[in-house]
């Protein structure tokens, strides 16, 4: 029962603090983090959020035009959340039907009380799977996904692997639950899905993948190379980077 968002704007440091303010917050996943307003656009369709925060400092023309050019691709609009240093663009806000408008710097009051009066105008129906149930003749079996490892296909069957170290089968193949896991979710390779919360390391060197909770290392192939890609950016810009 998650809200999902995506952060837009071209200060790294602002985009960081505010995803540090909302971690609070359990119900708010982060999908991704856009800097510009064409990297927002994309980032929207393809993550389908339920809320954009877009930080209206630079180029607030050209995040008004993204906002409303949304209109033309998706009929399901995400509720949008404006900051900036001075109420100049709040107007614009409020004709382009923002949700909410903050000034910076970020106030931790403003945003709680902003995420309550989200919560109880809009509540969140039930979208992805948080509890995945498999079922197996008269046996039910059921687990919660943020304790899955990864999945892997076996024949037509896929395996669970959960960071208690158990394993759990499955007699479905592997792309019947590639569309019904959470968006936290990524296909790496034709016999995986990657829980990428707990991954911890990306070396492409060997094509491999690093979990946390485990000493397991898990493939991921050229031809889903662009889902590492995504992912690796993400986790890159979620990061405090020290280049070696």
């Amino acid at each position: 029962m998650n809200y999902s968002y995506v952060i837009i704007g071209s200060n790294t440091t602002s985009n960081l603090q505010l995803q540090h303010f909302l971690e609070a917050y359990d119900d708010f996943v982060c999908a991704d983090i856009a800097e510009n307003p064409n990297d927002g656009l994309n980032h929207t369709l393809k993550y389908s959020p339920d809320i954009l925060f877009i930080d209206l400092q630079n180029e607030p023309t050209e995040y008004f035009q993204m906002v409303s050019d949304l209109h033309q691709y998706i009929n399901h609009i995400p509720l949008v959340i404006g900051m900036s240093k001075t109420k100049d663009n709040a107007y614009e806000a409020i004709k382009c039907g923002f949700f909410d408008y903050w000034i910076l710097p970020y106030n931790e009051f403003d945003i709680r009380k902003s995420i309550y009066k989200l919560r109880k105008q809009v509540p969140k129906k039930e979208t992805t799977l948080s509890t995945l149930c498999l079922q197996s003749y008269k046996d039910y079996r059921y687990i919660d996904t943020k304790d899955i490892l990864y999945l892997k296909a076996d024949n037509n069957t896929t395996d669970f692997f959960l960071s208690d170290g158990t394993k759990v089968s499955a007699y479905k193949t592997l792309k019947t639950f590639e569309n019904k896991l959470p968006p936290n979710f990524t296909r790496i390779h034709q016999s995986y899905i990657l829980n990428s919360n707990y991954v911890s390391r990306i070396n492409y060197g060997k094509n491999l993948c690093d979990l946390k909770k485990t000493d397991t290392q898990v493939p991921f192939s050229k031809s889903y190379k662009e889902n590492i890609d995504v992912l690796n950016n993400r986790m890159s810009k979620n990061s405090i980077s020290s280049h070696n």
